[in-house]
């Protein structure tokens, strides 16, 4: 039987440092809360990928309290949980097999930062075949300094980045039409 997955990507307390400067969104954490609320509530599966740095100077590096998962997105332990170091989570996992092994075929996909691990995680997904719908207003990123000099609005970002994905690689929808659908 093919199960719809929520993919909840870098839900971690280090993204809450002032380091990456200012963010869009401030209301992912509890979109994110109410999607993982419904998917345990059907019994569907959740699973939590965390980004465990291997720069000195990251707040997600694994050995700071910035590595921990956000109060939103602790998982349960019947969840599982799949730790990466690059943008992909399906690049140094297991995330691949153990979706085929419990027949996932769709997936909804969560998280920070939209233009980064979100991004790459959604196009390798879809890639991969899996039918994915990506979460708009249950992702966000920061503010960018451009090659060229320019300070990108982290909204800006995050529109083009959602942009870039819908119709190629993902449906966007919002955690309203996600809550909506039938799973």
């Amino acid at each position: 039987m093919n199960k719809i997955g929520l993919l909840v990507i870098d839900m971690q307390k280090g993204f809450d440092d002032p380091y990456w400067g200012k963010r869009n969104n401030p209301s992912a954490e509890q979109n994110v809360a109410l999607l993982i609320s419904k998917w345990r509530k059907y019994n569907l599966p959740v699973i939590h990928v965390k980004h465990c740095s291997i720069e000195e100077k990251s707040p997600l590096r694994t050995s700071s309290k910035g590595n921990q998962y956000k109060e939103e997105a602790i998982p349960l332990s019947t969840e599982k949980e799949f730790s990466k170091t690059v943008n992909s989570a399906f690049i140094g996992t297991n995330l691949e097999n153990y979706l085929k092994e419990k027949n996932i075929e769709s997936l909804v996909i969560v998280g920070l930062t939209t233009d980064h691990c979100v991004s790459t995680s959604t196009r390798m997904a879809s890639n991969l075949g899996f039918n994915v719908k990506l979460i708009s207003d249950a992702t966000a990123t920061f503010d960018r300094m451009g090659y060229d000099g320019v300070l990108y609005d982290a909204e800006e970002i995050h529109k083009i980045n959602l942009t870039s994905l819908n119709g190629e690689f993902c449906t966007v929808l919002t955690t309203e039409e996600i809550l909506n659908e039938p799973l």
